[in-house]
């Protein structure tokens, strides 16, 4: 029976970590880039383990306490977060010095900053992992909740590290400026997108 949980709770975690995001991109990013890639992957795993756990052990007080004017200001700081990140994409573009990313040394902070940025303040990250397996769990015994959250986290680990280190693997065949002024060029993309997806979703809000 418990294993019938941890299965469960694999695929329905693998299911909503498969959608792109901005947080599963700067994970490949930083595995063609060959730099902090164990950290990042660990940093996004760990992180989707507690919000898992927060979700089915805490669901009912989050849903109380995080109402609209919190989501909002998460909005609001997320969009924000996204422009800043979209004008060092561009100032990477229009340098003369892209040259090999993987011998573009970047900071440890600078990968740390962007990781919590693009955790923590997303919205749809406590949507999917403390909402939605929050309210999907919420009849399970504890010992149910215990077993669907390790399912569940387990899908984030094997996600995380697969992109992370197939993207490292990869990063030899795309290790010249123009393909990372392109790749640069289709992340500003989807950025743009991303905001507009959430701006919509504001003024839309009912």
């Amino acid at each position: 029976m418990e294993l019938n949980f941890i299965t469960f709770g694999f695929f329905t975690g693998l299911s909503f970590i498969l959608v792109i995001g901005p947080q599963n991109l700067f994970v490949i990013e930083q595995g063609l880039k060959k730099q902090f890639v164990f950290f990042v992957c660990f940093f996004c795993s760990l992180s989707d383990l507690l919000l898992i756990f927060v979700g089915i052990l805490l669901f009912h007080y989050f849903e109380t306490y995080f109402t609209y004017n919190i989501n909002l200001l998460l909005n609001f700081f997320l969009i924000l977060f996204l422009a800043n990140f979209i004008r060092l994409k561009l100032k990477e573009i229009f340098s003369d010095n892209v040259i090999e990313f993987n011998n573009n040394k970047i900071n440890f902070k600078t990968v740390l900053f962007n990781l919590i940025g693009f955790t923590f303040l997303n919205p749809h990250v406590y949507s999917d992992t403390v909402f939605i397996f929050g309210n999907l769990t919420k009849s399970f015994t504890i010992f149910e909740k215990i077993n669907f959250g390790i399912g569940a986290s387990i899908s984030s680990f094997l996600f995380f590290y697969t992109i992370g280190y197939l993207s490292k693997y990869f990063s030899r065949y795309v290790n010249n400026s123009t393909i990372w002024k392109y790749l640069n060029i289709v992340i500003i993309i989807f950025m743009i997108f991303l905001i507009l997806f959430i701006l919509s979703n504001m003024f839309n809000f009912s």
